[in-house]
């Protein structure tokens, strides 16, 4: 039993998980990063709509917050690739058994960006699915999921006035 701890060990940062919230860049910088390592690129938002065929903010009005979370969990709980870099939806944090579960299969980073970047790259907020408690803007939720990205990242990359490329290279440096 000794040796296949070892083992474990050593298998744990085959994948990676990038965490963050929305506009972070975790989908762009996914398929970059997939490729650079020559990985598969899962994208747990797709991995839902498929299920459910629908649209990410199509779940989140039919399921509420509290449903689509543990829809969004244990979806992410099914994901156990070999090789690979997830994108996770920005609450994915919210549901502690699927981030236990990333924390097992692989390396999580988080990429850290300024409320004001988020802000000004978020357009379509109406329509992208991004689970928001009753009455809770961008900045509330901001300052609520922040701790928890932090906790449950092994890294963080800060991505403020960078390229996907530039965060890809500084990701791939270690």
């Amino acid at each position: 039993s000794g040796l296949r701890k070892e083992q474990r060990k050593m298998d744990k940062h085959k994948n990676i998980t990038l965490i963050g919230m929305p506009g972070a860049g975790k989908s762009t910088i996914g398929v970059l990063l997939a490729k650079a390592v020559g990985g598969a690129f899962i994208d747990t938002d797709l991995l839902l709509q498929q299920k459910h065929c629908k649209l990410l903010q199509q779940i989140v009005d039919e399921l509420g917050f509290q449903g689509f979370i543990e829809e969004e969990g244990n979806t992410i709980c099914t994901v156990s690739p070999e090789h690979a870099v997830i994108a996770t939806g920005g609450s994915a944090i919210y549901y502690e058994p699927a981030m236990k579960h990333l924390e097992e299969i692989s390396e999580i980073i988080y990429l850290r960006l300024s409320l004001d970047e988020i802000d000004s790259r978020i357009n379509n907020r109406a329509t992208r699915g991004i689970a928001l408690k009753e009455g809770q803007t961008l900045a509330s939720l901001y300052e609520d999921r922040v701790p928890l990205y932090e906790k449950y990242a092994h890294r963080i990359v800060d991505c403020d006035g960078k390229n996907p490329e530039q965060v890809l290279q500084e990701i791939l440096q270690g």
